[in-house]
C-alpha cells in the first residue's frame, strides 16, 4: 500500500485562507443584519418617542416675555419643542437677538385659544422669557373644534339657573359634573340620529316615493324623535364656563363642544399616568376631528385593516393559481420565459400607474357595467361607479400580485421531485398530487409572498387616492344592513391620514407629534399583521417538514 500523499504548505495556506474567508463572510452577514435590527429598532423608537409623548398632560407656564417697545407680555401655553438656532439664522428671519452666544434656544410655545385670532403656536427665544411660573389653577379645555383652550375658570352658568359655582374645589366639582351630564347628551343624540331617527328619515321617504299611506304615520313618529332631538340639543347646550385669559380677557366657552378639562399642574402622577392612557385611547378609538388636526384615527385604523385584508384575499389565490400553472402546467418555452419576464418587471412599476389603472378600468368600465346591470335604478349617480373600497383592494392585489407569485414559485421549485413520484406511485393522480402534497409543502413560501404583499399594501398611498380614499369619511363601510360590508363606499386610510396632516395642516407644527404618532400606529399594526403571518408559515413548515424527509 502506498502512503497517503502529505498536503504542501502552499495547499495548508490554502484551505486556511478559505476558512478564514467563510468565517469573515459569516461574520459580515451577521453584522448586515445586525445593523438592519438595529435600524427597524431606531425607526420604531424614534416614532414612539415623537408621537406617543403627543399624548402626555404637559405643564401649562405662564410666562412674562419681553414684548416690542420695552413693553412686557402674558402667555399660558405649554412648552412642546426646544431648539438650539444660530444667530445668524435668527437674524435672517427678522429678529434681533442682542449680544451673546453664538447660539440661542428656542422655545415653541403652544398657545392654543385658536379661535380667538391669535396663532395656536409660537417660537420665542429662551432669553425674551422674564419670569415662568406652573399655576395650579392653569386650565386645559379639549374642544371638539378650534383646537385646544387655555385660561383660568372663574365660574360656572346654566341656563336658567345663573351662576352654579364658584372658584375653588366647588368649580371643580361642578364642572366634572356638568361635563359629564354634557357627554352623556352628547352620546345620546349621537344615538338618536345615527340610528331611530335615521331609520325613521329613510322610512318617511321609501313610502313617501311609493306613495303608501303608511307615510303618515311615519311622519308622525319621524316628528316625535325630532321632538327627542331638541330635548337632547337643549341640553347640551346648557352648561357655559366663563374663563379668565392670560391677557386678562373674559370669555364664556359652552360645554357643548367641551370634551374635556383638566388642570395639568395639579395632576399626581397616577392621575397624569391614567389622562395620559385615556387620550391614547381617544386617538385609538375615537373619531377625526379639527380639519383631522385633531381626534382620533379609528376609521383609518379600520379602513386601512379592512383594505389589506381584502387586498390578501384577493391577491393569494390568483397568485396561488397563476404560479402553480406556470411552473406545474405550462409548457416551459420561450413563451412561458416571457411571462415571467413580464411578471417581474411587473413588479417594478410605479405604484401610481397601477392607481391610474385601477381608475380607468376597475371604476370607470367594469365599475360603470355593474350599475347599468344591477344599479340602473339609481343611475346617474353611481353606485360602483365611483372610487370606493372593492376597486381600492383589486388595484393593490394586482400591485402585489408579482410577489406572491414569484414567491410560491419558489416554494414549488423547492419540494423534491421525488416526493411527487412517490405519491403518482402510490395510485394519486396529478391533481391530488399537487393538492394534498406539493402545495402543503410549498404553503411556507407562499405565506412569504403573503406577508411581503401586505407590509406592502399597507403602506401604499400613491394608488388610493385614484380609487377611493378620502379625507374624512362620513361612516365606516360597515353597517346592519345587508350586505353588511359595504363595498362601494370611500375609505379613510392610515398612509393617506398621515400625508393629508403632515403636508396639508393649515400649521404644520400642531400637527408633526401627531404625524409621528400615527406613523408609529402604522408600523405597529403591519409588525402584527406581519407577525401574525409569520406564526403560521412557522406552524406550516413544522407540519410539513416531514413529507420532505
Amino acid at each position: 500500500m502506498t502512503a497517503a500523499r502529505r498536503s504542501s504548505p502552499h495547499e495548508r495556506l490554502g484551505v486556511a485562507l478559505r476558512r478564514q474567508g467563510g468565517d469573515a463572510l459569516e461574520w459580515l452577514a451577521a453584522g448586515a443584519a445586525a445593523l438592519s435590527l438595529l435600524a427597524v429598532l431606531a425607526l420604531v423608537a424614534l416614532l414612539a418617542a415623537r408621537g406617543l409623548g403627543h399624548f402626555w398632560p404637559g405643564p401649562l407656564k405662564a410666562l412674562e416675555v419681553r414684548a416690542g417697545g420695552g413693553s412686557t407680555e402674558s402667555l399660558l401655553g405649554q412648552v412642546v419643542a426646544r431648539r438650539d438656532v444660530p444667530v445668524l439664522q435668527l437674524r435672517e428671519a427678522g429678529l434681533e437677538p442682542g449680544p451673546g452666544p453664538e447660539r440661542r434656544e428656542r422655545l415653541l410655545l403652544r398657545l392654543g385659544n385658536r379661535d380667538l385670532g391669535a396663532a395656536e403656536f409660537r417660537w420665542l427665544l429662551a432669553s425674551d422669557m422674564l419670569a415662568a411660573r406652573t399655576p395650579a389653577a392653569a386650565t386645559v379645555i379639549e374642544r371638539s373644534e378650534w383646537g385646544p383652550l387655555f385660561g383660568y375658570p372663574l365660574a360656572l352658568g346654566e341656563s336658567g339657573a345663573g351662576v352654579v359655582a364658584g372658584e375653588g374645589p366647588a368649580l371643580r366639582e361642578a364642572i366634572e359634573q356638568a361635563l359629564a351630564a354634557t357627554a352623556a347628551a352628547r352620546e345620546a343624540l349621537r344615538t338618536l340620529e345615527q340610528g331611530p331617527l335615521a331609520a325613521a328619515s329613510a322610512e318617511l321617504a321609501r313610502w313617501r316615493a311609493a306613495g303608501d299611506p303608511r307615510m303618515h304615520g311615519a311622519r308622525e313618529r319621524l316628528a316625535a324623535l325630532e321632538a327627542e332631538r331638541r330635548v337632547l340639543r337643549e341640553a347640551l347646550g346648557r352648561y357655559t364656563l366663563q374663563l379668565a385669559l392670560a391677557d386678562g380677557r373674559r370669555i364664556e366657552q359652552p360645554l357643548a363642544t367641551v370634551l374635556r378639562a383638566y388642570q395639568p399642574n395639579a395632576l399626581s402622577l397616577p392621575a397624569r399616568l391614567g389622562l395620559y392612557f385615556e387620550k391614547l385611547w381617544d386617538f385609538v378609538s375615537g373619531a377625526p376631528r379639527d380639519g383631522n388636526t385633531d381626534g382620533g384615527v379609528f376609521p383609518a385604523i379600520f379602513g386601512t385593516v379592512a383594505l389589506v385584508l381584502l387586498t390578501a384575499v384577493l391577491v393569494t389565490p390568483l397568485g396561488v393559481l397563476a404560479a402553480v400553472y406556470l411552473h406545474e402546467y405550462a409548457r416551459q418555452g420561450p413563451l412561458t420565459r416571457l411571462v415571467r419576464i413580464a411578471v417581474n418587471n411587473l413588479a417594478g412599476v410605479p405604484s401610481l400607474v397601477f392607481g391610474v389603472f385601477g381608475l380607468g378600468f376597475f371604476v370607470y368600465v367594469l365599475g360603470g357595467e355593474v350599475d347599468r346591470l344591477f344599479f340602473a335604478d339609481r343611475l346617474p349617480s353611481p353606485t360602483f361607479g365611483s372610487p370606493g373600497l372593492l376597486w381600492a383592494s383589486l388595484t393593490l392585489a394586482l400591485l402585489t400580485l408579482p410577489v406572491v407569485i414569484v414567491a410560491t414559485e419558489e416554494g414549488l421549485a423547492r419540494v423534491p421531485r421525488s416526493v411527487r413520484e412517490g405519491s403518482l406511485a402510490l395510485g394519486a393522480t396529478r391533481a391530488e398530487t399537487l393538492w394534498r402534497v406539493v402545495l402543503p409543502m410549498a404553503s411556507p413560501a407562499m405565506m412569504t409572498g403573503l406577508v411581503l404583499a401586505v407590509a406592502r399594501a399597507a403602506g401604499e398611498v400613491a394608488p388610493l387616492m385614484l380609487v377611493g380614499v378620502v379625507k374624512l369619511a362620513p361612516t365606516l363601510p360597515v353597517s346592519g344592513e345587508f350586505p353588511y360590508l359595504h363595498l362601494e363606499q370611500k375609505f379613510m386610510n392610515l398612509g393617506f391620514h398621515i400625508y393629508d396632516i403632515g403636508f396639508h395642516s393649515p400649521d404644520p407644527d400642531a400637527t408633526r407629534s401627531l404625524v409621528y404618532a400615527t406613523a408609529f400606529l402604522l408600523v405597529a399594526i403591519i409588525l402584527v399583521l406581519n407577525l401574525a403571518a409569520v406564526i403560521l408559515r412557522n406552524r406550516l413548515r413544522e407540519r410539513y417538514k416531514s413529507l420532505a424527509n
